[in-house]
């Protein structure tokens, strides 16, 4: 595996979550430099050092609402 995406969303809780897509890998942080960091801890975590992507790629979606 070359690259790794996650899909990264503001918590409602505040914060953000990110999960990679075909992977189970999940993780949270309060600020985006966190979840950052916390995202290539995790992708360390899981993957052997030989089968570890060498490019992460974050997805991040915002949704907002407003009155028309």
């Amino acid at each position: 595996m070359s690259e790794i995406h996650f899909i990264v969303e503001e918590s409602p809780e505040g914060g953000y979550v990110a999960h990679a897509v075909d992977v189970d890998i999940f993780t949270e942080a309060d600020d985006l430099p966190a979840l950052r960091m916390s995202v290539r801890d995790a992708v360390s975590c899981h993957f052997e050092p030989a089968d570890k992507p060498s490019l992460i790629r974050l997805h991040i979606t915002r949704e907002e609402a407003m009155a028309a």
